[in-house]
């Protein structure tokens, strides 16, 4: 897709996290605003999937095609939408968000076989294990396709993230390419207050990743740009760590930059507002 083209999906999608947060009045707009440009370019520009006559099929396998995993489960509504604008099940099961029986339950799980969804998540920390065992397995398949996990920066702080960071390098997992949302925020506060996690960038290449930065994670020329990059230096024995530099709530202005926003679900006249500034541009489900 070209740039503006991605935008257009971006900007949809965005209008799918507020309306389905806002129906059931629960869920993380923040979050999941701020890594909107990211999904969208993965899903829609970069990742290698499995079509059957022009449209996205799916199994649990995901042999000869490229994986995304969501450590960060919490920003369930960013990756609901672009699966369904993608063409993996129904955007108007995008209304079903959070509701009795629904199949999109506040962090994804795999028991209602919601078609792009191949673990449960949400307990931070665990994400980049599962993808690191799922980039092992392509290897042992001589599966030549790329792995690819999102953690939040606030995840960080979590023991087992260091653990799996020691064992991919060591492992030579160079089929792996992680993100780190740096958006600085967590739910009580900015990370710098809550748990400084201080030079992150420094600290994976102490453990022996390949590391690059996106310092604007909300321009989606800079973050096609920035993939390719990463995709470009797999195969040398190393992990790829991507630094991503996002705003939380990116996008609705009285959302941005706040940790206020990252499970708060926007009333009536705050959903007018957002959805002002968002452009309709697929048509809302």
């Amino acid at each position: 897709m070209e740039i503006e083209q991605l935008e257009k999906v971006a900007s949809q999608v965005r209008r799918d996290i507020v309306r389905m947060v806002h129906a059931c009045q629960s869920g993380h707009p923040g979050g999941s605003l701020g890594c909107t440009d990211l999904l969208v370019a993965l899903y829609f520009e970069r990742m290698k999937l499995k079509e059957q006559d022009g449209k996205v099929v799916f199994d649990m396998d995901g042999k000869d095609e490229d994986l995304f995993f969501l450590s960060n489960g919490h920003i369930s509504p960013v990756w609901y939408s672009v699966l369904a604008r993608k063409g993996y099940f129904p955007t108007a099961e995008l209304g079903t968000f959070r509701k009795l029986d629904s199949r999109l339950q506040g962090h994804p799980t795999t028991h209602e076989h919601l078609e792009g969804i191949r673990i449960a998540s949400g307990s931070l920390g665990q994400g980049m294990s599962v993808a690191i065992g799922a980039a092992l397995s392509k290897k042992l398949n001589n599966d030549k396709s790329t792995v690819y996990v999102l953690m939040g920066d606030g995840e960080q702080q979590e023991g087992q993230v260091w653990e799996a960071a020691m064992f991919a390098p060591h492992h030579q997992v160079d089929n792996l390419i992680a993100f780190i949302d740096l958006n600085g925020q967590q739910i009580d506060g900015p990370t710098l207050k809550v748990m400084n996690n201080r030079d992150l960038g420094a600290k994976y290449e102490a453990f022996g990743w390949e590391v690059i930065s996106i310092e604007e994670g909300n321009d989606m020329a800079s973050i096609v740009k920035g993939l390719y990059e990463a995709k470009g230096r797999l195969g040398h024995g190393r992990p790829i760590m991507v630094l991503l530099h996002t705003g939380m709530g990116y996008g609705v202005d009285f959302m941005m930059g706040s940790h206020k926003w990252h499970g708060v679900a926007p009333n009536d006249e705050q959903l007018a507002a957002a959805l002002a500034q968002l452009e309709e541009t697929l048509g809302d489900y």
